[in-house]
């Protein structure tokens, strides 16, 4: 156990206190395979303010949707296109997300007054125990933003939640401990209100899987993730950001913070923050290392960028917000 008051090891019992403070109109964070998410009842328009507060987050941003399983869909979501509903059968549970017309039962202060919803099925076993046994108390699903400050880096293990909201919380909230998340980065984001499916933020989902398992083209390019009318999670041009300046693709100076594959030498007095020998460990590192930056109260970090496709696309674009700052 933790010593923060909100800090509670994930325990079948402490699920289900978490699950009844939900049902209470409380918030809990709670990790996914992705990053650590910021719940309320997707039913309470008071807990989902909260949340909003809690985070500094604008009121027009919507939040995702976490449901148990792709039996939850048509509870949610209209209109769901045939390649939406294969997507869901293969990748959930799983790191992607899909954008799709709203039911009634989701109103505008989780759809940000869009007539679309985000959902989800994470992986991660304590957030589905969480939602599961949200749902048998409830008639709703958990709302869950990343579990950080509007427009900072998101946060990968419980400790860094605390750093991130521990001020902003009430006694009641809870946190759940479930170690460091496995793939560090947010969701794949497509959207299904067309004849073909359109990736508005990319993740570990990658265009070539949706192609393969929709056998539909992707609408965006790789090189270029488009901006469009809906408004989703992740999807300023500045976000993901330390307060510490990122740099892309320089070469850093003495006292600068380093980001680079492991085959890339540090440079002399250079602060060498991670080294990751593949791509999928950088993008379950990157977020940890840009906090290390600011805990060691950097004030530059440059990153050498992975190159290719498949996550490496996710990472880039991350990272290109990032460097806009907040």
């Amino acid at each position: 156990m933790n010593n923060s008051p909100f800090l509670s090891n994930s325990t079948a019992e402490i699920i289900r206190r978490a699950a009844a403070g939900l049902k209470a109109g409380h918030l809990v964070a709670f990790p996914t395979e992705t990053v650590y998410g910021l719940g309320a009842d997707a039913r309470n328009p008071i807990a989902v303010k909260r949340i909003y507060e809690v985070k500094g987050r604008p009121s027009d941003h919507p939040l995702i949707v976490h449901i148990s399983s792709i039996n939850q869909l048509e509870k949610w979501a209209s209109e769901i296109p045939d390649y939406a509903t294969k997507l869901a059968r293969v990748f959930w549970p799983g790191p992607m997300t899909l954008i799709l017309k709203r039911k009634d039962i989701a109103k505008d202060f989780i759809t940000g007054g869009q007539d679309t919803i985000g959902l989800r099925v994470p992986s991660n076993p304590i957030a589905l125990a969480l939602i599961q046994e949200f749902e048998n108390l409830s008639d709703s699903a958990i709302a869950a933003p990343s579990a950080n400050r509007f427009g900072h880096v998101s946060p990968t293990s419980a400790r860094a939640v605390i750093a991130e909201l521990g001020e902003h919380l009430k006694p009641e909230d809870q946190i759940l401990d479930g170690g460091e998340c496995a793939v560090g980065l947010e969701s794949t984001i497509i959207e299904c209100l067309q004849d073909n499916p359109r990736v508005l933020r990319p993740g570990v989902i990658t265009e070539d899987m949706i192609m393969k398992v929709s056998s539909r083209l992707p609408k965006s390019q790789p090189s270029e993730i488009p901006t469009t009318g809906i408004r989703v999670s992740g999807s300023l041009e500045n976000h993901y950001a330390p307060l510490a300046k990122v740099l892309l693709d320089l070469i850093p100076t003495n006292g600068q913070g380093f980001i680079a594959m492991s085959s890339t030498p540090t440079p002399l007095g250079v602060i060498r923050l991670a080294s990751p020998r593949d791509h999928e460990e950088f993008a379950r590192v990157l977020y940890a290392s840009l906090r290390a930056a600011d805990e060691k109260m950097l004030s530059v970090v440059v990153v050498q960028q992975p190159k290719g496709d498949g996550i490496a696309i996710a990472i880039r674009d991350r990272l290109r917000r990032a460097a806009n700052g907040r």
